[in-house]
């Protein structure tokens, strides 16, 4: 390795951040492979008023961009906070990530790890009136594993789905998958009605503007722009959920307007940073607010740029080395993100057992990144060296910053670098299927585990076209790729963590991507609102047991 390929930071892995153990160990927990487990209650949920008094009442929620589709179970931009409310998983996560029923009230998995067997809820119907079935959970699984970005690689092991009869279901694995259970919560594997969708295009589908479930709530309208509104299911298969009438999510792009909606109580709830960082500690002095970060353990969220190799320039490794030299990831995160970040290099974040604490971030180093430059063959010249597009994912406000920041990084060495801002459905279209980008400023969740968000951006099989969230860089290594699918199927703990860290040494070689920050996330809601976060899914969770104080 040279000199360059070895240049470190000093800053390259905060002291004190948190220790994040993979979700696999807590699910291991399991144990004895074999034991059925009893449906247990959720501890957390415990409300403080008698029963009688919490119900009622609509909870504003906010939310900030305005997506093309309700489609949860294919794309995963953060639609789950809504969706979750409407869909459920066949089991959820408590607070140390321990695997709770939901649809499946019970579950075994036999002693080599090969069957997964779910026993089903008996009273569970789709919100249209018709009964819930393991025909159901057959299918969406089966669609997620073709579809969905992450799924893709978590349920590539499924080889068969039996469902002997209609509150059984078994996952039939061709080699043993550590990780599997974790996938299968509400927003990572949402349950749809087979009926609604078998047989008909998924893209154009009328129940993605109109989603039918079997959670808490029914979806009602949706005023593009404007709202969202979820009302209360009478036939919950939990009696007496949800406590509240109405859930109203109301769709509100401009932070500056939901900062105003906390401040003056129009809005009660908002998930996975709803506010400028700028703002954070103002807000914290209203009484009325409170600020939590519990509910993103599964959700480590990195910000990072991806380059568009099949740029001809981009696919040059020393233009890529030269502006990772051109990147200052501390003026990054103290001004894009106002030190609400922790430095991540590595393709895998700090805190947890597969991150590489060898990885560190290339020095910054304007004058080598320069005359990398020159070496390249692209010279300063009047009007940039070469042009860059930058792209930023509209759904979280901060990533303008970063990308303004790496404009104006990669200007000062001489590349005309320009940022291009588009809502959510053309940045994904421009990103995902047209290619028409140099580099992507995205923040992605690592996931519970390696295998559920990390392998979805680098394996090669990932990559297609308009597939989101896969792949962005295009990026193809058939070492990488060898070393992630034994990482999937490997039960041997230490043998998958050596996996994760050779993995990690190659891309910080390879560059198909400058990993910078791992964001600090937080759900802001007014104190009237209580239970808004009583598991690991935090405010996106299903608001089953959510209610609000009476004022007075």
């Amino acid at each position: 390795m040279s000199n360059n390929d070895a240049s470190s930071f000093a800053g390259g892995r905060d002291k004190g951040a948190p220790s994040r153990r993979a979700v696999v160990a807590g699910l291991g927990t399991l144990g004895v492979m074999g034991v059925l487990l009893p449906e247990i209650a959720l501890a957390q949920g415990k409300a403080e008023l008698p029963e009688k008094e919490r119900f009622g009442g609509t909870v504003t929620f906010s939310y900030g961009r305005n997506d093309p589709t309700m489609l949860s179970n294919i794309d995963r931009s953060g639609t789950e906070a809504i969706t979750n409310k409407i869909f459920e998983g066949l089991i959820g996560f408590d607070f140390d990530l321990k695997p709770i029923p939901a649809l499946a009230k019970s579950w075994e998995i036999s002693p080599d790890g090969l069957r997964y067997t779910f026993k089903l809820h008996e009273t569970v119907k789709w919100h249209d009136g018709k009964p819930f079935s393991s025909s159901d959970v057959a299918y969406s699984i089966k669609t997620l594993k073709e579809l969905h970005p992450r799924r893709r690689a978590t349920f590539a092991n499924i080889s068969e789905i039996e469902t002997p009869d209609d509150l059984t279901v078994t996952l039939v694995l061709s080699k043993p998958a550590p990780y599997l259970l974790g996938a299968l919560d509400a927003t990572s594997a949402p349950i749809f009605a087979r009926h609604l969708y078998e047989g008909k295009d998924f893209v154009t589908n009328p129940a993605n503007q109109k989603p039918v479930g079997t959670g808490p709530f029914v979806f009602k309208e949706w005023v593009k722009g404007s709202h969202v509104l979820l009302e209360r299911n009478p036939d919950y298969r939990q009696k007496g959920r949800p406590y509240v009438d109405r859930i109203v999510a109301r769709i509100i792009p401009d932070p500056a307007a939901r900062v105003a909606g906390f401040e003056t109580g129009e809005i009660d709830v908002g998930n996975g940073n709803p506010v400028p960082a700028a703002d954070i500690e103002r807000l914290k002095a209203i009484p009325t607010l409170e600020f939590e970060d519990r509910g993103y353990a599964r959700a480590a969220q990195q910000s990072q740029i991806f380059f568009n190799l099949d740029n001809p320039i981009l696919q040059n490794r020393q233009v890529r080395l030269a502006i990772a030299h051109a990147l200052d990831p501390v003026a990054i995160r103290e001004v894009a993100w106002n030190g609400q970040a922790r430095l991540s290099p590595a393709a895998i974040v700090p805190g947890g057992e597969f991150n590489n604490p060898k990885i560190a971030f290339y020095k910054y180093d304007p004058a080598l990144a320069r005359k990398l430059l020159d070496e390249a063959g692209f010279p300063e010249k009047q009007g940039g060296r070469f042009p860059i597009r930058i792209l930023w994912a509209p759904w979280l406000d901060t990533l303008k910053r970063v990308a303004d920041q790496v404009r104006g990084q990669l200007r000062a060495v001489g590349i005309a670098a320009e940022v291009q801002t588009y809502d959510y459905a053309t940045f994904a279209n421009k990103v995902y299927t047209d290619r028409a980008f140099d580099i992507d400023v995205e923040a992605l969740q690592n996931g519970y585990d390696p295998l559920d968000g990390v392998h979805r951006i680098y394996w090669s099989k990932a990559f297609k076209i308009g597939l989101q969230f896969s792949n962005p860089s295009h990026y193809a290594n058939p070492e990488v790729d060898a070393l992630l699918e034994a990482a999937a199927g490997e039960n041997d703990f230490e043998k998958r963590r050596q996996h994760y860290l050779r993995f990690q040494e190659i891309v910080h070689h390879d560059l198909p991507a400058v990993n910078l920050t791992e964001a600090i996330t937080y759900t802001v809601a007014n104190r009237r609102l209580k239970n808004h976060t009583i598991d690991a899914a935090g405010a996106t969770y299903s608001f089953s047991e959510a209610y609000l104080q009476k004022a007075g």
